[in-house]
């Protein structure tokens, strides 16, 4: 990021033109995110003719456009020495198999333990676009989800994976165990999803104000009382899956805060077992073009072992049924 005391002046071409104001400043300076720019004008760092500006502003092509760089805040992270199991590194990018119960980056409430404090202590470098609490995050999984996920390792590394994700180009699958036998043997989920009004940890397909999700599903197994689901996300909305699935009356195993019961149900007696302590939700497979060399970069990742146990569990309660 600039010094303090510069301050970029920049002038929309004739090829500008009907261009959003973000858009173009993502243009401009393709080492910074789109979020981090919006910040910026949302923060007032960014004057459109000396007067603050909206990010989705029109250019004219008359336009005197000053790019001031706020002040870096104190980092409030520190370095932990966590377990982190690194699947792939290179002076780019690292590619991380994330356990489930790991927070991905500080938050509300969170102030240690997370997946950022344990990259801070593996790798030598992290990207610094995503904001000081977030480095190297170029997207997340939920806390209760495992699996896959890629940290950038420069600002230019992270622009170039972070608009792969916004064009949709990164093939994301998962795994996941759901309630309910579903008949299809494959299916898709297009209902857009939006924060839920009355319980703002819920995301919810009722919302007022929503945006597009698409999901796909492939049935893998069937059980009596359960679906084991290979997923493909077309978009990456928070907690599509979970919101998606609940909706269509299959809640995933272990995701209690959209309707997946505390206590199974064994059949033929009316004795329950404990569900799961986690998600039965896993990023299996993770692929998307280097951001350096442009090959295909394509990762796997086996369910974990307690997800493995527990579908020995429904197998062998499914043969004594």
């Amino acid at each position: 990021m600039w010094p303090a005391a510069i301050v970029p002046t920049l002038s929309p071409k004739k090829t500008d033109l009907h261009k959003r104001l973000d858009r173009f400043l993502c243009e401009a300076f393709p080492e910074h995110s789109r979020s981090q720019i919006q910040s910026w004008i949302d923060e007032r760092h960014v004057l459109l003719d000396g007067k603050p500006a909206k990010a989705g502003y029109k250019l004219r092509g008359q336009e005197r456009i000053d790019v001031s760089a706020p002040k870096v805040k104190p980092a409030r992270l520190r370095p932990e020495a966590i377990p982190l199991d690194v699947v792939y590194e290179d002076a780019d990018l690292a590619v991380i198999d994330k356990p489930a119960g790991m927070v991905v980056h500080i938050g509300a409430g969170v102030q240690q333990g997370t997946l950022v404090n344990a990259l801070l202590y593996h790798l030598q470098d992290l990207s610094q676009s995503g904001g000081v609490d977030r480095p190297g995050i170029v997207h997340r999984l939920d806390k209760q989800t495992s699996g896959l996920l890629v940290v950038a390792k420069n600002d230019l590394s992270h622009a170039h994976l972070a608009q792969q994700f916004q064009s949709r180009t990164v093939t994301k699958k998962y795994a996941a165990l759901v309630h309910g036998r579903i008949a299809k043997t494959k299916g898709e989920i297009q209902t857009a999803i939006g924060r839920d009004r009355r319980n703002r940890l819920r995301m919810s397909t009722r919302a007022a104000r929503s945006r597009e999700a698409y999901t796909q599903y492939d049935v893998i197994e069937v059980f009596p009382h359960f679906s084991l689901l290979q997923l493909t996300l077309k978009t990456g909305r928070t907690h599509q899956i979970r919101v998606h699935l609940s909706s269509i009356g299959h809640p995933v195993v272990g995701d209690t805060l959209y309707g997946a019961p505390a206590r199974i149900a064994l059949p033929g007696s009316r004795q329950t077992l404990p569900t799961l302590d986690r998600n039965f939700l896993h990023a299996m497979r993770l692929q998307f073009l280097h951001p350096r060399s442009l090959q295909t970069m394509d990762f796997s990742s086996e369910l974990p072992e307690e997800l493995q146990s527990f579908l020995a569990r429904i197998r062998k309660l499914d043969a004594s049924a």
